[in-house]
């Protein structure tokens, strides 16, 4: 979990993950110098945690690197410090991964929240694919998707350059290099508040979508043609 000033929404974000209440959990907090009374909730967990640290960084991006590099576990993913695992997730994301062991990512669906946990409505996905996201964008979230962590060794990790659409550029490398499983439970809570960066930095989003895309860009008839299948 990266955090930076997020004490409204922190200790939610915790207790989703503690209280999935799995046996082998590694759960790591990369707080970015937060001023806000973000480090007495951490303190409150430290005995829970794996690790944490709290020091100025560059920005989420370089602080989710922080943890995967830290991070031992088979199996990976972050939660943003303002949403939600739902019960069950982690339990699920085992009974999974143990049924195929070659695929490499493994998604769920997600719920839009607001800031108080009420639910907006439901997001559903489709097995997603690297034509697919390449075609469509994010047609999964990181509030739902785990991975092999051993895929970091041939992929490497998040793109630091990028501060808005890392998750976009990261999940199109992994799916050129791994298959997807998709369950259509509920896993995650990607909660919506006027202070999310898609809320503040639209332009910022778009710039660095269009970057991203324009790196493995194909034909508009392709792209078109990975639509209508899907």
């Amino acid at each position: 979990t990266p955090n930076y000033n997020q004490t409204k929404y922190l200790e939610r974000t915790i207790l989703s993950v503690l209280n999935q209440n799995y046996p082998n959990l590694e759960y790591i907090i990369i707080d970015g110098g937060s001023t806000d009374g973000s480090l007495e909730i951490i303190k409150k967990y430290e005995k829970k945690l794996s690790w944490w640290i709290s020091e100025k960084d560059n920005g989420q991006t370089q602080a989710i690197n922080k943890g995967f590099l830290r991070a031992n576990g088979e199996w990976i993913g972050w939660q943003n410090s303002d949403d939600i695992y739902y019960n069950g997730v982690f339990h699920e994301l085992a009974l999974i991964a143990n049924k195929d062991p070659k695929v490499g990512l493994i998604i769920g669906d997600i719920m839009l929240i607001d800031e108080e946990d009420n639910i907006i409505r439901d997001v559903r996905y489709v097995k997603p694919t690297y034509n697919s996201v390449l075609a469509e964008g994010m047609v999964l979230s990181n509030q739902s998707a785990f991975w092999k962590t051993n895929l970091h060794q041939e992929i490497g990790f998040l793109d630091e350059k990028y501060q808005y659409s890392f998750d976009l550029d990261w999940f199109l490398r992994l799916l050129k290099k791994t298959t997807s499983i998709h369950t259509d439970s509920i896993w995650g809570g990607f909660r919506q508040h006027g202070d999310t960066k898609s809320n503040t930095n639209k332009k910022a989003f778009i710039k660095e979508n269009e970057m991203i895309v324009g790196k493995y860009a194909k034909s508009f008839w392709q792209k078109k043609f990975f639509q209508f299948r899907r």
